[in-house]
Order: C-alpha cells, then structure tokens, then sequence
C-alpha cells in the first residue's frame, strides 16, 4: 500500500463509513475519526505546534492518546511518547537532549517537567496541516535503556508503515478485523499495533482499565506477553472472536502455545527491537527454539556471533542535541548486541550479549536457563542475574514469577536434570511487585539491584559452604 495522503485520510475517502475506532463506550468511523483528528490538530496548530515540532506526548493507551497521535503527526510533529510512570529525575535528565518544544498530557498523567502544556482544543477544520511525506520523522522512541540512559530512536511514517507491512505479510490482517491496542503506545511493539492498523485500514480497539477477556470481546487479533496469555487462559472465558495472537517480551513455552491453539488461537512469535520500529523476524508458533525468518524488507546476518540488521524499517538514528546520530556501523548494518545462531535458514536469538556472565569460568546465558525454567508449567515469568561471589566470581539467581501458591525454590529439583550444575541458580526468589511497573520488559538492571539489596549476605555464606 502506497499512501499519497495521511492513512487516515485514505481510508476515510475509501471506507468512509466502516468503523476505524472502538472504545469501551463507542465506536467512530472513518469518517467520524478524521473529523475528530481535524479538529484537534487545528487546536494544536493554533497553540504553535509546527512541522518538525518536538512534542511530548504522556499518556496511557485510551481514545484520547490515539486521536492525539494522530492529530500531532498530521501537524507534522516529531512525537516522542512517555511512559506516565517515568520518574522526575530521570525526565529531566532525558529530555533537555531531545529538542522538545511542547508536552500534551492525556488522562491523570503528570506533566513531564520544563515544558509548555498544550490544551485539549478542538477547532473545527485544520486548514494548516502538514502535507503527508512519508520520510519526515514521526516519532522518538525510547530504548529500554538495560545498559544506561534510554536512547530516542527516531522513526518516519514510512519505517512504522514498513514494519507494519513486513507483520502483516505474514499475519492475515485485513478490513474485517480488530486489533486490540492491548501494548503502551510508549513501546515500540504498541506503535507497531497503531501503524499495522493504519496499513491496513481495519479496526482498532482502545478498551483502557477492563479485564483483557472483556477487552478482547469481539477483537480478531491482539499483542501480548506470555504472561498476559497464560492469565487469559486459565480464565476460561470464550472469546470466539480471537484467532490470532503476536507474542513478545520473553520466551515463549511450548506449552503456552499448545493451549491457545487447543482454544482455536494460532500464535506467532518473534524477534524485534525498538531500532527497527518493531518486528524483525516472526514465524507461527512451532515449539522450534527459533525466532523464524527475517520478515519482508529486513535483511539479518551474523558477524561474530552478533545479530547485524539493516532494512527498511531501521530508526534513521538516535537523535540528540537536535540532530540524528547514526546506529548502523561502518558497514552500514546495525550491531544488535543480541547473539546470534542460524538454525538451518532460521535465526535462534540465545541472549544479549551483554547479559552473559561467569561463574567458575563457566559462561551462562541467562536467557538459555530462564527458557527451561519457563518451561515449567506453574512459571509465568522467569529471571536470572548474576550476584557477585569470591570464590566463582558470579552466581546465579533465579528470580520467578509462578502460579499462586507454587514456591519458587520447589523448582530447584525440577531443573537438576536439566540444567548443567553450574547454570542451576543458587538462589530462587519471588518477582516483586515493586519491579512489575507496568511495562513490556522488566529492566534486568533494576533487577540485578534488588538481588544484590536482598542477597548480598548471602553470597558471602555460600562462597564459605560450596
């Protein structure tokens, strides 16, 4: 699909009556859509908002944060989504860097600081907006900032909507369907639901603050974490309406995958990264350890043991100090830091590269052990850090989230046949709440701090006993 006005806009002219946005209350056709996005984005363009603007936009995902997505980029703003979660501290760290001229704050989000707030006005008809070009930046998009400060990975409409294209190649997705927005807005793999809609001109459902069963009622196709899928079904609601789930955010049980199927929904998994504006490589769920084949306009080769990208949907760079600093390397490609193996002509995704760790000289993957843990049919969630230890330099420790009432060091003897010795944690840990905060991904980081917070005694005692 080729646009030569905003996607919006396209399908108003070509769809004008079926229906583009359904919220818990409502729905809003095409048409309907359009006249809300014209009025808001003349309400914005009134307050200054200009092409290239830089705009802060904090919201959870709701109609409101979809009509100001769409009314921003039709300003031709450069939108930089928050999580309303961030801390002060760290905003004001981040955002002095990247070129920010106004915030909009939907919902009870708190205003991100040093910023000009933009009201919610409404109009009428936005005779000012940018013209449609597709290569102009559209967003910033936080990185997960594992290793350090989060980078802003700046993307045009066009790489969103190559990524959305390269998805949907291999996801049946189409007019007749609704894709739940049931992923934040300020992640990239949210984003990727948003563009994959626009791409195809079916619907979109915001149903904030509901149960995922009762959100998911009549939506077709949806985007969650395994945790999210485990929940849904032991729920045991019928939702004859889903027939196709993209699964993300950690490994992926074999067993996870066999029980949607048995409830008639096929599942896809993969691999992505926020560069690349959202999925990389995909396939159908399998129960192969593999990630699938690089997607239509990726191309993926292994240099050294490290995954190298490039293609179409590629971040144009990160941008800082109101400007654009290239990711790709000399050769053009871009480093993952993730490892790589080929599995005949698919890619196998072991772990980051930087995650690896040893203990005894022994090199342990966690993201290897957390696969066979999270194999374990109690296991939602599974984690393994390294903590410091005299005599073996690092140990490691198993932080899992399982089933009411199963505990976690019951798994110790579950994985003695299969792991080797010194990958088996010495240690096993409940997740705590505090570290669930809403996001996708749990920072390993953050982690890693709350082990060694709990466990720093510990280590000493056990480098005395081994």
């Amino acid at each position: 699909m080729i646009f030569k006005t905003w996607p919006w806009q396209h399908w108003r002219a070509e769809r004008r009556d079926a229906v583009a946005l359904r919220t818990s209350q409502e729905s809003f056709t095409w048409r309907q859509l359009c006249e809300r996005v014209d009025a808001l984005a003349a309400g914005f363009y009134q307050q200054g908002v200009r092409e290239g603007a830089g705009v802060a936009l904090c919201a959870k995902n709701s109609p409101q944060a979809v009509f100001a997505w769409l009314a921003l980029l039709q300003c031709g703003a450069r939108v930089l989504p928050l999580n309303p979660q961030l801390p002060a501290p760290l905003l004001a760290q981040l955002l002095p860097a990247l070129s920010l001229e106004h915030a909009l704050v939907c919902g009870e989000a708190l205003p991100p600081p040093g910023l000009p707030l933009l009201a919610w006005h409404e109009e009428g008809d936005c005779v000012h907006a940018a013209g449609w070009q597709p290569e102009r930046f559209a967003s910033m998009t936080l990185t997960s900032g594992s290793t350090g400060l989060p980078k802003a990975a700046v993307h045009s409409a066009a790489a969103h909507l190559a990524s959305a294209a390269g998805v949907l190649g291999e996801i049946p997705f189409a007019g007749g369907d609704c894709w739940l927005l049931s992923l934040p807005l300020y992640h990239v793999s949210g984003q990727g639901i948003f563009w994959r809609w626009l791409l195809a001109g079916a619907s979109l459902a915001t149903r904030e603050s509901q149960p995922l069963a009762q959100a998911l009622a009549g939506c077709t196709h949806a985007s969650l974490v395994p945790t999210q899928l485990w929940r849904l079904l032991e729920e045991k609601v019928a939702i004859p309406s889903l027939k196709a789930v993209l699964l993300g955010g950690a490994a992926i049980p074999v067993e996870l995958t066999e029980a949607a199927d048995q409830r008639g929904i096929a599942c896809w998994c993969g691999y992505g990264l926020t560069e690349f504006a959202s999925t990389v490589c995909a396939k159908k769920a399998d129960g192969r350890k593999d990630v699938g084949f690089a997607l239509a306009g990726r191309e993926v080769k292994i240099v050294n043991g490290e995954i190298w990208l490039r293609g179409a949907s590629m971040a144009a760079g990160y941008w800082r100090d109101g400007g654009v600093q290239p990711l790709t390397n000399r050769e053009g490609w871009f480093a993952t830091r993730d490892r790589g193996v080929w599995l005949g002509d698919r890619l196998c995704v072991p772990g980051r590269l930087d995650n690896l760790f040893f203990s005894g000289g022994e090199g342990i993957q966690p993201e290897e052990v957390e696969r066979v843990i999270a194999a374990h049919p109690q296991v939602r969630q599974a984690f393994v850090v390294p903590l410091e230890d005299k005599e073996f330099g690092h140990r490691p420790v198993a932080v899992v989230e399982c089933e009411e009432g199963a505990p976690p060091e019951a798994l110790a003897l579950w994985v003695r046949d299969k792991l080797a010795r010194f990958q088996q944690p010495v240690r096993w840990l409940a997740l705590p709440e505090s570290i669930k905060n809403g996001g996708i991904k749990i920072s390993r980081r953050q982690l890693s701090q709350w082990v060694v917070n709990e466990l720093s005694p510990f280590a000493e005692r056990e480098s005395a006993t081994v």
